[in-house]
C-alpha cells in the first residue's frame, strides 16, 4: 500500500514517516495488514534535510488548497492517509483567509481525494486541544466536552472534525481524528504556533541559548512527547472504526505541565550540562490566547482504546536529548 502524509515535511511528519518506514506495514482499506511500498510527504514547504530524516519517503511539494495537487498524490485505492498539513495558530490569527484555504478547504480536498479512490481508505486527521476554549476548559476536557474554540485555528480544526465525522458516517472514507496536545520537544527553529514556547523552554537552554518565555511560569497546558504522538497516530490508523464509534475524534492522552514543571524537569535531566538561561516576559497577546486553552485532559476514552501515553516530562526531555542533542 501507499501512505501519504500531508504536512509530511514538518517535524511530526518526518518522525511519522521514519516510524512507518521502520514498521514496513499498516492496516489497509480492507482491514488487513499490508506492506508499505511507498511513503509520500506532501507539503507546501520542504526544509533542507527532510529526506535525511525520512529516508524511506519521497517528497512532493504542493498546495492543500488546490484539489488537483491533492488528488495527484492520493491516487490509488490501496492507500493510507495521515492529514497533518495545516496553517498553525499564530499564522491563522494573522491570515484568516489563508487559514480557511489551508485548514478547511484543504481538509475537504484531502477527504474528497480519499473518497474518489473508491475504497473508503483509512485517514487520520490531526486536530488540536485548541478546539476547546472559554469557560469549558476550567475542568479537564474530555472527548465530549463542548467545543468553544477562541482562535481561528481552533475553529478550522473543529470544522475538520465535523467533516471527518460526516465522511465516515456516509462511508466515503474510514476517517478518524486525533485531537493532539502540544507536541514537545520540537527540533529545529520555532514555528508560528502560539504554543511553540513549550518546546523552546527546553530546546534553547539545551543548545546553550538564552530564551525569553512569553507566558507566565504558572501557565499550564497538556503536552505530548513526539515519540508518543507518532505512536498515537499509528494506533489511530490501526483502530477498527467500530471501536471508535460515530464520534470519530479522540483526545490523544495529554500530560499536563506548567512552564515551572518543565524547567524543573530540565534541571533534573540535564545533569552537568551548561544550560542557557530562561527568563519570563509575558507577551499579552500570547498569554491571552494560551490562558483560554485547556489545562488538563480527561484521558479515559483514549485509555480504553489503548493509545500510548507519556508518564512524565523527564522522559520526554531524555528522548529529545538522545535523538537531537547527543546525536
Amino acid at each position: 500500500m501507499k501512505v501519504v502524509i500531508t504536512g509530511g515535511a514538518g517535524f511530526v511528519g518526518r518522525r511519522l514517516a521514519r516510524a512507518l518506514g521502520a514498521r514496513g506495514e499498516l492496516t489497509g482499506p480492507d482491514g488487513t495488514r499490508q506492506a508499505i511500498d511507498e511513503i509520500v510527504l506532501f507539503d507546501a514547504v520542504v526544509p533542507d534535510g527532510t529526506l535525511s530524516e525520512a529516508p524511506d519517503a519521497t517528497v512532493v511539494q504542493g498546495d492543500l488548497g488546490d484539489p488537483a495537487s491533492v488528488a495527484a498524490v492520493i491516487d490509488r485505492p490501496d492507500i493510507g492517509i495521515f492529514h497533518l498539513g495545516a496553517m498553525v495558530s499564530g499564522g491563522c490569527e494573522e491570515d484568516f483567509d489563508g487559514a480557511w484555504r489551508a485548514n478547511v478547504e484543504g481538509t475537504r480536498n484531502v477527504l474528497e481525494a480519499a473518497r474518489a479512490v473508491g475504497s473508503a481508505p483509512r485517514l487520520v486527521f490531526t486536530s488540536t486541544m485548541g478546539a476547546f476554549g472559554g469557560d469549558h476548559v476550567r475542568a479537564p476536557v474530555g472527548d465530549f466536552t463542548k467545543q468553544s474554540p477562541q482562535t481561528t485555528y481552533g475553529v478550522s480544526k473543529s470544522i475538520g472534525e465535523l467533516l471527518v465525522n460526516d465522511y465516515a458516517r456516509k462511508g466515503f472514507v474510514d476517517a478518524r481524528a486525533a485531537r493532539l496536545a502540544t507536541v514537545i520537544v520540537r527540533a529545529g527553529k520555532p514555528n508560528m504556533a502560539l504554543s511553540s514556547y513549550a518546546s523552546a523552554v527546553i530546546r534553547e537552554p539545551l543548545a546553550g541559548i538564552d530564551y525569553v518565555c512569553p507566558v507566565p511560569a504558572e501557565t499550564n497546558m497538556p503536552m505530548i512527547g513526539y515519540e508518543t504522538c507518532v505512536g498515537c497516530l499509528i494506533a489511530m490508523a490501526e483502530l477498527d472504526g467500530d471501536a471508535i464509534g460515530p464520534d470519530r475524534t479522540v483526545n490523544v492522552p495529554g500530560l499536563s505541565a506548567s512552564v515551572t514543571d518543565m524547567l524543573e524537569a530540565l534541571q533534573r535531566v540535564a545533569g552537568d550540562r551548561s544550560l542557557g538561561k530562561v527568563t519570563i516576559d509575558a507577551d499579552p497577546r500570547v498569554a491571552k490566547v494560551t490562558s483560554g486553552w485547556p489545562q488538563e485532559t480527561d484521558n479515559r476514552r483514549s485509555a480504553q482504546l489503548g493509545l500510548p501515553k507519556d508518564h512524565n516530562v523527564d522522559t520526554i526531555i531524555e528522548t529529545y536529548i538522545r535523538d537531537y542533542v547527543d546525536a
